[in-house]
């Protein structure tokens, strides 16, 4: 089975129960931004209730705490929708999937690579501030410096 589709309701997980309300109060996104990602194929089916209102399940929940960890990534909606509709293609798009995440994995560990730099720089600059000489420069100041990049 694969472990990302989202299919009708056959389990207690897969069940509509939640309101677009409760779901943004969730996972900390606007209604607006819910009803946008169903819009552009990023959410599958969306459940209704008898009066039409949209009821999301347990399932939907897990679905957009993947996609708000894929926006912290970085990750372009573009590339979102398209894992998305790979998903939709069932298990032959694993590989397609991996692909995916591999390359994000590795852009996210550049980005982390980045931000190690940039707190070296600012505890060298808090120690300067402070009077402290207990920091050394970090080599992406002196790099500049002496014309390295």
């Amino acid at each position: 089975m694969d472990p990302d589709v989202i299919a009708p309701a056959t389990t207690e997980w897969e069940r509509p129960r939640y309101s677009i309300g409760e779901v943004a109060d969730r996972v900390g996104m606007s209604r607006d931004t819910l009803r946008w990602y169903e819009r552009i194929g990023l959410m599958n089916y969306i459940g209704r209730d008898h009066t039409g209102n949209r009821r999301f399940s347990d399932r939907d929940l897990e679905w957009l705490a993947l996609i708000g960890r894929l926006r912290l990534t970085g990750m372009p909606v573009a590339d979102m929708i398209r894992y998305a509709e790979l998903v939709r293609g069932g298990p032959a798009t694993f590989p397609a999937r991996l692909d995916m995440f591999r390359q994000t994995r590795a852009e996210v560990l550049e980005k982390i690579a980045e931000l190690h730099q940039t707190v070296a720089v600012l505890d060298y600059k808090i120690a300067t501030y402070e009077g402290r000489t207990d920091v050394a420069k970090p080599a992406t100041l002196t790099a500049y410096t002496e014309g390295i990049v």
